[in-house]
């Protein structure tokens, strides 16, 4: 509560200097009207004293009420030009201050999650290594030790990629280089790698055809695939399904991850490639994350030719589907 009574403290001194300059505004409306009003009664009285012909003192008060009715109709012109400008800068602004607040929680939120991510995976490494140098173990419990802590440091490593790639990326110094590989071979052998190393809770299944060919940024590229597969397991159930699709239509390259959990509101299709968003859902927020990971698979994907869309999986679930232009 009290973070969003600062946030909105600037706003309200905003609408507190928005309800002067009207107040002012009004006033001096007022004042101009009435102004215009004294010089006609003090030129029809001249007019009177000036002219003794009746013809003639009609002729010049025909014309004072002209000068009149034009002078308030420039007051009301000027006047609406400067309210549609006033009420334009205030939609503007408030604009600003609801898109900076909310960025600003966003980022927030970010370091909360990032300090909680970073931490974890290094004190369970830490809690691992002490446990094999106090603790005289058989050899398959070392074994066992061994592969947690290196599982730990993958995700470690992975989440320090995608904050320094998302650097690289808000600071324009991300560049491409790009050559032809068998992509179908290419994600396989990751993704393999990648339950190897985590031992997932999910039956994966691939989907691959053989021998599709693309020209992909080798460094970069795997960061689609990665977070995508991430992104299925964070937000499914363990004991479900995760769909991983390749193949190549015409001059299309259409690579789709499927899985069965709680699925996306449209509401939240829109924003889940801002960079820092998570979906808001006490579900999503129990889950690990960045907000960083579908932000820069949009990027990347953009960068090799491509979109990235997602839509609803059946019976549950979400499907992200990226399709590839192959040049």
């Amino acid at each position: 509560m009290l973070t969003t009574s600062k946030n909105s403290r600037p706003l309200f001194w905003f609408y507190i200097l928005v309800f002067y300059v009207v107040l002012q505004f009004v006033w001096w409306s007022y004042l101009m009207v009435e102004q215009n009003k004294e010089i006609y009664l003090l030129k029809s009285e001249i007019n009177l004293l000036k002219h003794d012909a009746p013809s003639e003192i009609i002729i010049k008060g025909n014309e004072l009420n002209a000068k009149l009715h034009s002078r308030w109709i420039m007051i009301a012109g000027e006047g609406s030009v400067f309210i549609a400008l006033l009420l334009a800068g205030i939609f503007q602004i408030r604009k600003s201050f609801k898109k900076e607040t909310a960025l600003a929680n966003q980022q927030k939120n970010f370091l909360l999650s990032v300090t909680h991510e970073l931490k974890s995976p290094i004190a369970s490494t830490k809690l691992q290594l002490q446990t094999l140098q106090k603790h005289q173990l058989d050899r398959d419990k070392q074994q066992e030790i061994i592969a947690n802590a290196i599982s730990d440091t993958d995700r470690l490593n992975n989440l320090v990629e995608n904050m320094l790639l998302a650097a690289k990326i808000e600071n324009s110094v991300f560049t491409i280089h790009k050559e032809e590989y068998n992509l179908s071979e290419y994600i396989t052998e990751g993704i393999n790698q990648t339950i190897n190393s985590f031992k997932y809770k999910h039956t994966i299944v691939l989907n691959i055809a053989p021998n599709i060919f693309m020209n992909i940024d080798r460094t970069s590229f795997p960061s689609i695939i990665l977070n995508l597969f991430e992104n299925a397991v964070k937000y499914s159930p363990d004991n479900t399904s995760i769909n991983l699709l390749l193949k190549q239509e015409n001059n299309k390259i259409v690579l789709s991850v499927a899985d069965e959990g709680a699925g996306i509101s449209e509401e939240e299709k829109e924003n889940i490639f801002k960079k820092f968003y998570r979906i808001g859902n006490e579900e999503t927020r129990k889950t690990k994350g960045t907000g960083l990971g579908l932000y820069i698979v949009d990027y990347l994907v953009k960068q090799h030719n491509g979109s990235v869309s997602v839509k609803n999986n059946a019976p549950k679930g979400s499907i992200f589907e990226v399709i590839f232009n192959k040049s």
